[in-house]
């Protein structure tokens, strides 16, 4: 069973009429979609009352709400400022996902700095382990944290790092993206055999039961030799990587996940692709 929907706003929502968010939820049920991820990536600025509203249409409908937090989140900064800040954004985060009747918060890492990636691992793991005190002392303790795999080489959030930052508490749930997997891997996502180690290594990391509840980004992603430059759409056919070998695996893992799709522009229509793979592999929807 699965879940797909955009993230942030589609290009065809206004162009189908559409104006105000309030009225995503009645957007993606047209498109058949089931999830959508509110995008705080400059800031939570979204009010208690748009947010419960835009939950409780988002319930009438079986849409399943996520949020992203800020981007300029630093786990791993040498600063202790910034850490201490990115702890507030976080919670942040939470309260405004909590409005909306969603669990599941997606993070940013980070870089490494002037640090080896080992340390730069160890400041984030002990940031986000006062980030989830700061959710249990708020009474979030729901929320789920969800580090994301990174597309650049230099940012903190390689499978392994994200799986390790997930030992920190057993609610958290790895985010993963796997157009940046591929990014920062010049291409070694394109083949199913190469999307499987990725199903196993977080299994093998954090067992079965948080491999069958995972978070994912899906898109094809231009790279350069740094890794990520730019999100495409499916019409690409260069750089990938496929849904096809991820849907094959979510099926054969048993896999629940919510996949929201990150195509430039075309994200509800590329989720609806998606789906229909994820179906034809032999999945299921999911509802709320």
């Amino acid at each position: 069973m699965a879940w797909f929907g955009p993230a942030g706003t589609p290009e065809s929502f206004s162009a189908m009429g559409f104006k105000h968010t309030e009225q995503m939820p009645q957007y993606l049920q047209s498109m058949g979609l089931t999830a959508f991820e509110y995008q705080c990536g400059r800031g939570v600025r979204v009010r208690q009352e748009a947010a419960e509203k835009l939950g409780s249409l988002a319930r009438e409908r079986n849409i399943r709400l996520t949020l992203h937090a800020p981007y300029y989140i630093s786990l791993s900064s040498l600063e202790e400022e910034k850490r201490l800040n990115s702890i507030q954004y976080i919670l942040q985060s939470a309260q405004a996902c909590h409005w909306m009747g969603g669990n599941r918060i997606v993070v940013h890492s980070g870089s490494c700095a002037k640090m080896t990636r080992e340390e730069a691992v160890a400041l984030a793991k002990e940031t986000l382990k006062k980030a989830q005190q700061a959710l249990d002392d708020a009474g979030l303790s729901d929320i789920h944290i969800c580090p994301e795999t990174m597309g650049k080489i230099n940012q903190l959030g390689s499978l392994e790092e994200v799986l390790e930052l997930c030992t920190v508490d057993d609610r958290f749930l790895p985010c993963i993206d796997f157009g940046h997997l591929n990014a920062r891997t010049l291409g070694g996502l394109m083949t199913r055999e190469a999307v499987g180690q990725v199903f196993e290594e977080i299994e093998n990391k954090l067992g079965i039961d948080r491999l069958r509840r995972f978070h994912s980004h899906f898109s094809k992603i231009q790279y350069t030799s740094g890794g990520e430059k730019c999100h495409l759409t499916f019409a690409d056919t260069q750089y990938g990587p496929n849904f096809e070998p991820v849907a094959e695996w979510t099926v054969k893992k048993g896999c629940r996940p919510v996949f929201i799709c990150e195509s430039a522009g075309t994200q509800a229509e590329d989720a609806c692709t998606m789906r229909d793979l994820f179906l034809a592999a032999g999945g299921e929807l999911s509802k709320l």
